[in-house]
């Protein structure tokens, strides 16, 4: 389309049904639009930081206005494409293996294949699509890459309300699913925001937080959250939230398995988030098993890697201080009673001193 064409077609909504063929086939759910104005979601934010719910996470603290002024991150934007893209593996049973003390649980979005790299991929293929096919634009395609309100600017776009537990969800579609962003100087015409909200009196979410996480209605302490404990936090992890964690190795989903709206979840079809060395399912005695190499090797293109190996040893030894006790477990913490790091071994001796206590505790009785 020659730069004439761009003014003479008013970028109709025609043609964002166009785009939203693209992106169907490219993989996403669902495509929507929206304007820059996020003075609502900013203050909110600072209200969060200004409370330190943000603990370590000090990336959300900088940056300043760039997170709410999508122009100052790219000159020139005026609208933003939102994206939502499924990732709820198939034929999976998440409730089961959280049952299991045995097992380790993983976050079902870290499973299968880093969805930054699938994502920021796929929109960056459709933005130059765009460009190709409609009209010449400047654009910058965003998955957690940048300091961006991805769940505001869904919102807006009419992609879900925020929930109680601060996760955005669809009325068709539930939670279990990946936002991104295109920004461009485009002007497309825009979707309707989600105005209500549908939570309603229910407060599931709030009421089976493990760590009490969740203070308020869309207010997350993320000091409290096991997702912020074993992949934000790089230092010991506080006792007084150990216990609670249970099987917890990286991630929680506790608010988004027992939310009403995710009935209506579907599983993805998308092979790249195919859950990758049976992490889906895996014993708690095989991962403390692995040594480095082995933790590299298997988490090869997964966000479980950036972790790093110390934090991945401190969260398993955790869990297996809230397995049940057996031989196999005592022998597998004693195995690594001398590991040369230090945060590891602290909690280690914390795993051994729980299995001491209740092993004290059936012989007092």
């Amino acid at each position: 389309m020659n730069p004439n064409a761009r003014a003479s077609h008013q970028l109709s909504h025609e043609l964002v049904d166009t785009i939203r063929g693209w992106g169907r086939e490219l993989g996403f759910q669902q495509i929507a639009i929206t304007d820059t104005h996020l003075d609502a979601h900013a203050q909110h934010l600072r209200n969060w930081l200004q409370r330190e719910f943000h603990g370590e996470m000090n990336y959300m603290a900088q940056h300043g206005a760039l997170r709410w002024e999508p122009q100052q991150l790219l000159a020139g934007t005026i609208r933003v494409i939102s994206a939502r893209m499924d990732y709820l593996p198939d034929d999976d049973d998440p409730q089961r293996i959280l049952d299991d003390p045995n097992k380790a649980y993983i976050s079902r979005y870290a499973l299968g294949r880093d969805y930054h790299k699938v994502m920021r991929k796929r929109l960056a293929q459709l933005a130059q699509r765009i460009n190709d096919e409609i009209a010449p634009h400047n654009f910058r395609a965003l998955v957690d890459s940048a300091p961006v309100l991805e769940r505001g600017l869904a919102q807006k776009a009419g992609l879900g309300w925020i929930g109680k537990n601060t996760m955005l969800i669809n009325s068709k579609a539930g939670s279990w699913f990946f936002l991104g962003e295109i920004y461009t100087d485009l002007p497309l015409p825009i979707d309707p925001p989600q105005e209500t909200e549908h939570c309603g009196s229910c407060s599931a979410c709030i009421d089976i937080c493990p760590t009490a996480a969740i203070v308020a209605p869309h207010q997350v302490d993320a000091r409290r959250c096991i997702s912020y404990l074993t992949i934000e936090l790089s230092g010991s992890i506080p006792e007084e939230f150990r216990t609670a964690m249970g099987n917890r190795i990286y991630g929680c989903d506790d608010c988004q398995l027992v939310c009403p709206w995710n009935k209506f979840s579907e599983p993805t079809a998308e092979v790249d988030f195919a859950p990758r060395h049976s992490l889906a399912d895996i014993s708690l005695v095989e991962l403390f098993a692995w040594n480095e190499q082995e933790f590299l090797d298997n988490t090869a293109g997964s966000p479980i890697r950036r972790i790093g190996y110390q934090r991945w040893l401190r969260n398993i030894a955790v869990a297996l201080g809230n397995a049940p006790s057996s031989a196999e477990v005592l022998q597998t913490l004693h195995a690594r009673r001398d590991d040369p790091s230090p945060l590891v071994r602290e909690h280690v001796e914390w795993a051994l001193m729980q299995h001491s206590q209740r092993a004290q505790l059936i012989i007092s009785n």
